[in-house]
C-alpha cells in the first residue's frame, strides 16, 4: 500500500469511490472546480491510498489553522479490513500536526453506521454534545 496527496487528476476516480459507497452523501462541493480549489487551499493534505495502483482509499483534509476538518475518509469495500483508514488518518493527523494544527473533527452522517462504528473505535475520538451543527449554503441572485 501506499499513500499520497490527491491531485486534480484523481477527481473522477474518487467521485465514483464516493458514489458507490454506502454513508457519503456527494453534495455541490464534491464537483471538480470546488474540489481542485479545496486541494490549492489545503496543499498536501487530502490524501488516497492505493494498492498496486488501484485507488484504495482517500481523505479530503483541510485546517482553519486551529482545527482540522476531515471529510470522506473511504475505503473501498473490496480492500477494507487491511487497515487502511486507520493508515490514511495516521498520516493525515501527522500532517496536521506539521502545521501546528492539534485538534481536528471530522462530519459523520448518522446514517453510516460503519462510519460511525469506525470513529467509535478511534482513541481520543468521540461525539460532541456541548454543540449543534448549523449549515447554509449561499444562494447567488
Amino acid at each position: 500500500m501506499s499513500i499520497r496527496p490527491i491531485r486534480s487528476a484523481d477527481h473522477a476516480a474518487l467521485l465514483a469511490l464516493w458514489q458507490r459507497t454506502p454513508g457519503i452523501c456527494i453534495r455541490p462541493e464534491d464537483a471538480f472546480e470546488p474540489f481542485c480549489a479545496y486541494l490549492l487551499r489545503n496543499p498536501d493534505l487530502s490524501l488516497l491510498s492505493e494498492i498496486d495502483g488501484r485507488l484504495a482509499g482517500c481523505v479530503l483534509v483541510g485546517h482553519d489553522g486551529r482545527r482540522g476538518y476531515l471529510q470522506h475518509l473511504v475505503v473501498d469495500q473490496a480492500y477494507r479490513g487491511r487497515g487502511l483508514a486507520q493508515a490514511l488518518l495516521v498520516e493525515t493527523l501527522a500532517r496536521l500536526a506539521a502545521l501546528g494544527v492539534q485538534k481536528s473533527h471530522v462530519f459523520v452522517l448518522r446514517d453510516a453506521p460503519e462510519a460511525l462504528a469506525f470513529w467509535e473505535a478511534q482513541p481520543g475520538w468521540g461525539p460532541r454534545e456541548d454543540i449543534q451543527l448549523y449549515s447554509t449554503r449561499r444562494v447567488s441572485a
